[in-house]
């Protein structure tokens, strides 16, 4: 398949699999680093409490881009 790839872009195999290898380890890195920040913000919940409902989310979603866009809202317990 790498061979058959290849010879379609007019590139090495060798240069495919580089390629792949990247891509590869550049988006294992990106979801292992998402689950420590999903981690550590599940950790600071469960110490603190401090949140944001579903509708503060979706009301300060709802204003981005326009005039009445604003800040993130301050988390409450």
């Amino acid at each position: 398949r790498v061979q058959r790839l290849a010879s379609l872009r007019q590139r090495s195999a060798g240069s495919i699999l580089r390629e792949a290898v990247v891509q590869y380890v550049a988006r294992e890195e990106a979801r292992e680093s998402f689950g420590q920040d999903a981690r550590a913000a599940w950790d600071t919940y469960r110490t603190t409490s401090n949140h944001l409902d579903g509708q503060e989310i979706s009301a300060w979603l709802d204003n981005w881009g326009t005039e009445a866009e604003a800040e993130l809202p301050e988390c409450h317990a």
